[in-house]
């Protein structure tokens, strides 16, 4: 097995164009042809974490949070990224990180905080825009069911819970073949005419590539005709932040001390209580508070790492601003990790770092 073996079964989890355009997730320092040898599971890459891989004899880490977050100009130990990086290469450890790739995913990092908080009716809060296209093509009848399913295998056609959706229309053909051709049906210099299926479905912008190789190996016709239309519409099964509801309604203290005991959090920071029946719940890993505005009007509470000291003056009458910790409200997703390699792969060992990587302390 190799490193570039779990890392396709993390991109494809979490497809690296799903990441927002600041980040820099993907494989960041190591081989991806070398044989793994074991994988250790953290938020963050810090040296006491590269040292427990090399303990463990591991030769993978994956993050969540990147290691090379910025460009690095040089590479002399001066701080602890630099220092993190020597330490890896020395010792031939890959690091790879799964970051807002990993936010954004159906069923990441917000699905994960969400199934602690024991939330149902899951929804993505603000869906992903301008991400989809339209693929239209032109097949004759006998072939269309071909075509479809290798479209459909090639991963268009998903539409929320819903696959191998497509609209279908039967209609008249025509072409002509010029000389040096070779149709697959009618003849060298005659109008011909076929019995077509209009197909369309559709896919995310970044399986172009892949829809278009296996539109054109399943097509019966030496150039088959077809169109991409980008799409406006939100996509539901990507994006930022979920929403959903709590099994059972709680009051605002009770929702607070359920929040604090899940997280085993010592501190948990939330605007003034205004006698709330907390329902309905949005919520946001990490820096989660740029989310605020679209949880205003649809939950009772929001739930994120970290937010903004004005934002509690701003917010405090619409909704229950809850905070605590970037760390903290991340944790588990080391457990996606785990789930993912161990249902992939199950006799690759792996591990979730015992070392608490937060920087922040309580005294």
């Amino acid at each position: 097995m190799k490193i570039k073996d779990v890392v396709n079964a993390l991109e494809k989890f979490a497809p690296l164009p799903l990441q927002d355009d600041f980040d820099n997730a993907g494989l960041q320092i190591g081989l991806a042809e070398a044989e793994v040898t074991g994988a250790l599971l953290c938020l963050d890459v810090t040296e006491a974490v590269v040292d427990e891989a090399v303990g463990l004899g591991y030769n993978l880490i994956i993050a969540h949070h990147p290691l090379l977050f910025k460009s690095l100009k040089s590479i002399t130990g001066r701080t602890y990224v630099e220092r993190c990086a020597m330490k890896a290469i020395k010792n031939d450890i890959a690091i790879y990180a799964a970051h807002t790739n990993l936010d954004n995913a159906m069923n990441g990092v917000n699905f994960k905080i969400a199934e602690k908080i024991g939330m149902t009716n899951i929804q993505v809060l603000d869906p992903k825009e301008d991400m989809l296209l339209k693929l239209v093509t032109f097949v004759p009848k006998t072939q269309a069911e071909g075509v479809r399913n290798a479209l459909f295998h090639a991963g268009c056609g998903c539409i929320g819970n819903y696959d191998s959706c497509s609209y279908n229309l039967n209609g008249d053909g025509t072409f002509r073949a010029g000389e040096g051709a070779h149709p697959f049906v009618g003849r060298i210099g005659e109008i011909h005419h076929e019995n077509e299926v209009r197909i369309e479905t559709i896919l995310p912008s970044y399986l172009k590539g892949k829809a278009e190789q296996a539109l054109i190996e399943s097509h019966p016709y030496e150039e088959p005709a077809y169109d991409f239309y980008p799409l406006k519409n939100e996509w539901f099964q990507a994006g930022a932040g979920v929403i959903g509801d709590l099994i059972e309604p709680e009051n605002e203290s009770d929702f607070l001390m359920n929040i604090k005991k899940t997280f085993e959090v010592g501190c948990v920071k939330h605007s003034r209580l205004k006698g709330r029946l907390i329902k309905r719940v949005a919520l946001c890993g990490g820096a989660g508070a740029f989310l605020l505005p679209k949880a205003v009007g649809k939950a009772d509470a929001f739930l994120t790492g970290e937010v903004r000291y004005h934002d509690y003056f701003f917010y405090e009458n619409d909704i229950l601003v809850t905070e605590i910790g970037h760390y903290e409200s991340e944790q588990y997703t080391r457990e996606i990790f785990q789930t993912i390699i161990r249902d992939l792969f199950p006799s690759l060992e792996i591990r979730i770092s015992r070392i608490n990587t937060n920087p922040i302390k309580y005294l």
